[in-house]
């Protein structure tokens, strides 16, 4: 078993073993690498509504690429996260000979159908959907979300993209978890390009789903920006961002007149994994405005502090609220200068949104404690 924390690069290239002929087979080979940190809480395998990055549900939907190999991770092979590290280290390893099979198999698809030999006009390359599938609720996926994930040959999937979301794949697509988490990252970014390229490049229809929106801290853009720049047809289909589904399922108006005239979305990632949230501008602490922060449990204490120094009363309504809009969803409401601690005794993980102004008052929820707003919003529904 690897230390925790180390960083394993020992894997194959992705692009000499999924390569095609032409521009493709230019492009410089990417190694793959699999970060390892702290193992997680047991709980949060049983309990999540997305897919955790060592669970039993990742696995089983990834069985195709893992046949014909006894050491493969199955339903039954994953008693506890901890046994699964040895199974991660080689897991790239592993997949890579059904996702080139996957590909002969696109490949040889699209030859019968346009009667082609790979090298001319006729052989078109496939299209690549970039997916919002919005923050966990399946009955807040658009009528086209819906369609195409249904019609998909291949689906590359996030972590934050819910169970019930993914029930609703067609029983002939191929799903692969390229999720990332705090210090673990299942594909780098350039390995997600590769892979989306090299299977549009076959003629697959291809799904990259994110949750949320693709287009709003989903990096979408460079997914797009990079496809578009090989020759790929990018099609985006929007999703109800976090700020936007979560606000509405606790009566929050992100803008109401005459008490915020301006809504503004902050991530709070900070850098290299410190405490300080990127940059928190001046103009953000408007008490007339509604700030919207993703990903920002670890930086709301700087965050909170920066935005009272800037001059944010620190009485402001705030409401943090966790897996949001699914059936584990949980909430606390509190004053800015409280919101940290609060969330802390609450013991929240991610993903949790941060939504902090005045219009967080307005919810019918402000004045109730979590647990009454818990009853309360399984009562409503």
């Amino acid at each position: 078993m690897a230390a925790q924390g180390s960083r394993i690069s020992s894997m194959p290239s992705l692009s000499p073993l999924l390569r095609t002929h032409g521009r493709h087979s230019t492009r410089r080979p990417i190694s793959f690498s699999l970060h390892i940190s702290q193992s997680p809480p047991l709980s949060s395998y049983s309990s999540s509504p997305f897919t955790e990055k060592h669970s039993v549900e990742r696995y089983s939907r990834e069985s195709w690429l893992y046949k014909g190999d006894a050491a493969s991770p199955s339903d039954n092979s994953l008693p506890s996260p901890y046994e699964s590290y040895s199974i991660l280290r080689n897991d790239i390893a592993l997949q890579l000979p059904e996702l080139k099979n996957l590909l002969q198999v696109l490949r040889d698809k699209r030859h019968q159908l346009h009667d082609c030999d790979g090298a001319g006009e006729q052989c078109r390359h496939g299209n690549v959907y970039l997916v919002g599938t919005g923050p966990g609720d399946p009955e807040l996926l658009t009528l086209k979300a819906v369609r195409v994930i249904k019609e998909a040959d291949l689906l590359l999937y996030d972590r934050l993209v819910s169970h019930d979301v993914l029930d609703l794949v067609g029983s002939d697509a191929r799903l692969l978890y390229v999720g990332k988490t705090a210090g673990y990252h299942s594909r780098t970014q350039e390995e997600i390009h590769e892979l989306l390229l090299s299977f549009a490049e076959a003629g697959a229809t291809v799904v990259r789903l994110k949750g949320g929106d693709p287009l709003v801290f989903g990096r979408g853009g460079e997914e797009m920006d990079f496809l578009q720049q090989q020759g790929i047809h990018v099609k985006v289909i929007p999703g109800i961002t976090a700020a936007s589904g979560i606000a509405a399922e606790l009566g929050i108006p992100l803008t109401h007149r005459g008490i915020a005239n301006s809504v503004r979305f902050l991530t709070g990632h900070s850098r290299k994994g410190g405490t300080d949230p990127l940059f928190v501008a001046e103009n953000a602490a408007d008490p007339d405005s509604t700030l919207v922060v993703y990903m920002g449990l670890s930086t709301l204490p700087s965050l909170a502090q920066k935005l009272i120094h800037h001059g944010l009363p620190d009485d402001t309504p705030a409401a943090a609220i966790e897996r949001g809009t699914t059936p584990q969803q949980r909430i606390v409401f509190a004053e800015l200068k409280d919101l940290a601690r609060k969330i802390t005794e609450a013991e929240l993980i991610s993903p949790t949104l941060i939504i902090i102004g005045k219009v967080v008052a307005l919810s019918s929820f402000w004045h109730h404690s979590a647990e009454e707003v818990t009853s309360m919003m399984v009562e409503a529904k």
